[in-house]
């Protein structure tokens, strides 16, 4: 799991760059700062793989904090966000292992991060599931998956606008992913971040899924869990 600490002067900036992260596999942002100097004490406490940096802040700028940053052993990889295209080759100086220019687009940040976990030497999760019902194989995007149904002896895979069968439990999956879903129900996983909200339906609570038609039912003992996530991803 790649730890990330978010560094951004600007709030809604943070947000859209939190929500881009939710969508890919492998990362865990572990704080937020808004500005250099928040930055360092966050990065002493949090301990952060990889910061995604702003350049320019009032009082520590980005550049300033790198600058800070460069002998340190302990240093996390930087890689900066910003809207000048101008800073490119002075943040380059600082080591840093990549330059985004805003708005971030969701495959620049997931290459940027690529090139981090490559240079701390961490393999990327597994980020596929494979089907081979039917005397076929097909691999399964993470990505794609809104949710997950325990069926007889199958596991039904819900993507956008269709399904597939699989052999794995949801036990598995859940172990192997726990980032990626959240169990709602023991025969239900939901892909976290398609998470939309809850209703009262027949059987008690359902969670809304986005792009999804399903709404499965909550278990009493899931709900406390679905409502936390529910109040993260607001």
């Amino acid at each position: 799991m790649l730890k990330i600490l978010i560094v951004d002067d600007e709030l809604p900036a943070r947000s859209r760059m939190r929500r881009l992260l939710g969508e890919q596999a492998g990362n865990e942002v572990c704080g937020e700062a808004g500005s250099g100097n928040e930055a360092l004490l966050l990065i002493e406490r949090l301990q952060p793989d990889v910061l995604l940096l702003d350049i320019s802040m009032p009082g520590l700028d980005g550049l300033g904090l790198a600058r800070k940053l460069k002998n340190r052993d302990d240093a996390p990889v930087v890689i900066f966000c910003t809207a000048f295209e101008e800073h490119a080759l002075t943040a380059f100086e600082f080591d840093a292992i990549g330059y985004l220019v805003k708005p971030v687009s969701a495959e620049r940040l997931s290459g940027a991060l690529e090139r981090a976990r490559r240079f701390l030497g961490m393999d990327r999760p597994e980020a596929f599931l494979a089907s081979t019902l039917g005397g076929s194989t097909e691999l399964i995007d993470l990505g794609d998956i809104t949710c997950l149904l325990a069926e007889d002896k199958y596991t039904t895979v819900y993507l956008d606008g269709r399904t597939l069968m699989i052999n794995h439990s949801l036990t598995e999956i859940e172990q192997a992913h726990p980032d990626r879903f959240i169990r709602v129900h023991r025969s239900a996983l939901v892909a976290r971040n398609r998470v939309r909200g809850l209703e009262k339906g027949d059987g008690g609570m359902h969670v809304l899924v986005e792009d999804c038609s399903l709404r499965p039912v909550v278990s009493r003992r899931q709900l406390p869990a679905v409502r936390r996530l529910i109040k993260e991803l607001q």
